[in-house]
């Protein structure tokens, strides 16, 4: 870019923006004089060169309409962040809805533009947008030659791409280390190839929450300070340059603000009159060591569960009511609503919060199964039932862990009359575990195949009378 450009770092600032000396457009829909702005990237689970576009201007930081916004604006919104150009930018709030004002509307930029307030639009804060429309851009992972922030934790964070396992725990004590999975220690960050702990200044239960939830685990808990201080002051440590601050929702460490720079001392960052960060997290239900825990006994009578996913910690979220399980809808659900609910299942931050039933639609119960009998089957065969009810059970001995198929046939000898035989069978997909067995992805199948075609499963609302479970 034409201009030159440089950084302050400010506590309310995430990870990833940078500044530039640049005119920006007053009221009027047109360039104006030059002033100072600054641009970031911001926004939950992302990489450090994509994110929600956003843009600080009048003392406050605010975000930029997907009204007109075009790739042109996107590549001049990268190369002010000193990246070479935009790969693509993206409408509806991508990264998460902003906070503040919307600055920018009806922005256009003919993309030669060295800062998007040479762009025109409708004028700074003049907008008839929600945060639902919030641009967000992803930028090449390509640098410009030659630009570089003042600010060297920014330029190396676009370079090392700093990711989840940069972040450790690391057990200090005997007896912590011998517990796996590790849930009390330093938090460490990988910096160069080496690790480094965080200095406790500006350090809260906050902090703590957001490092166990990423872990896995539900709650932070204490610890033995006194034994940790008694520790840190007979040992050397290598401290990352700055301090973090979390508001405790965040899934991800590198989610939180940045605070102030720690003191450096000939060259060497020293935590002055303090220690390494320590957090010590709850092992949740995935850990819990057995029933007759207190831990194990605390989520023994949940009144959440999860159905209908492949794996553990997956699935439809659904809430015991009145002796009676029923399902959320998704209107305002978000990777917070979802962390609530993960942590009170026992598990940590939420990674994903999934919408539109993906995971299958609830059912009303319809009956319920009291006498088994004495007739199983095994796996690989198969058996004829011929009430509208007649609850077996499956023969799983000598059966190895791992993932089987489940079919159910409707009247498979064509013995009743139909219009249409092309919905008989229903296939769903069972995993066996060795705690247990659950069936999920179950749809319609074609009869006359032993597999589906992905284009034509047809997801069902109800049970039929010969369907067993």
């Amino acid at each position: 870019p034409s201009q030159s450009a440089g950084t302050q770092w400010e506590p309310e600032n995430r990870w990833g923006w940078s500044q530039s000396e640049v005119g920006f457009a007053d009221s009027q829909p047109q360039p104006s004089t030059e002033h100072s702005i600054q641009v970031r990237l911001a926004g939950d689970k992302r990489k450090h060169n994509e994110g929600r576009a956003e843009v600080y201007y009048n003392s406050q930081w605010g975000t930029i309409c997907d009204d007109d916004f075009s790739i042109h604006s996107a590549n001049v919104f990268c190369r002010q962040l000193g990246y070479v150009e935009a790969v693509s930018w993206y409408p509806g709030s991508k990264y998460g809805k902003g906070e503040g004002p919307i600055w920018l509307d009806n922005l256009y930029c003919t993309g030669r533009e060295s800062s998007i307030a040479q762009c025109t639009s409708n004028g700074w804060g003049v907008s008839d947008c929600k945060h639902t429309e919030d641009v967000s851009v992803l930028c090449s992972e390509k640098r410009i030659p030659g630009f570089r922030s003042e600010d060297p934790l920014l330029n190396q964070i676009e370079n090392t791409n700093i990711k989840v396992e940069d972040v450790r725990i690391r057990a200090v004590f005997s007896a912590s280390r011998k517990r796996i999975p590790v849930t009390e220690g330093y938090v460490e960050i990988k910096e160069g190839g080496t690790w480094k702990q965080i200095c406790d200044k500006n350090w809260t239960t906050k902090n703590s929450r957001v490092v166990c939830g990423m872990f896995g685990f539900p709650a932070e808990k204490k610890y033995n300070i006194r034994a940790y201080k008694t520790s840190a002051s007979r040992r050397k440590h290598k401290y990352w340059a700055y301090s973090v601050i979390c508001k405790g929702t965040e899934s991800h460490l590198f989610s939180c603000k940045m605070g102030d720079r720690i003191m450096t001392l000939g060259g060497n960052v020293t935590c002055e009159n303090g220690m390494p960060a320590v957090v010590s997290c709850s092992p949740g239900l995935a850990f819990s060591p057995g029933s007759h825990s207190g831990f194990g006994k605390a989520f023994r009578h949940l009144l959440v569960r999860l159905k209908g996913g492949a794996q553990v910690g997956e699935g439809r979220l659904e809430v015991l009511m009145n002796g009676e399980w029923g399902t959320i809808c998704d209107d305002g659900w978000s990777l917070h609503s979802a962390s609530v609910a993960c942590r009170e299942l026992g598990f940590g931050t939420a990674k994903e919060a999934i919408l539109g039933a993906r995971l299958g639609q609830g059912v009303q119960k319809q009956y319920e199964c009291a006498n088994f009998g004495e007739q199983g089957i095994s796996v690989g065969c198969y058996d004829v039932y011929r009430h509208d009810i007649d609850c077996q059970w499956i023969d799983v001995t000598d059966l190895k862990q791992g993932d089987y198929i489940f079919r159910i046939i409707v009247n498979p000898n064509f013995e009743v009359a139909e219009s249409d035989y092309s919905n008989n069978v229903m296939l769903c997909n069972v995993r066996y575990g060795s705690l247990r067995v659950w069936v999920y992805n179950c749809h319609i199948g074609k009869l006359a195949n032993s597999y589906y075609e992905p284009d034509q499963k047809e997801y069902f609302t109800g049970l039929w009378n010969n369907q067993v479970f």
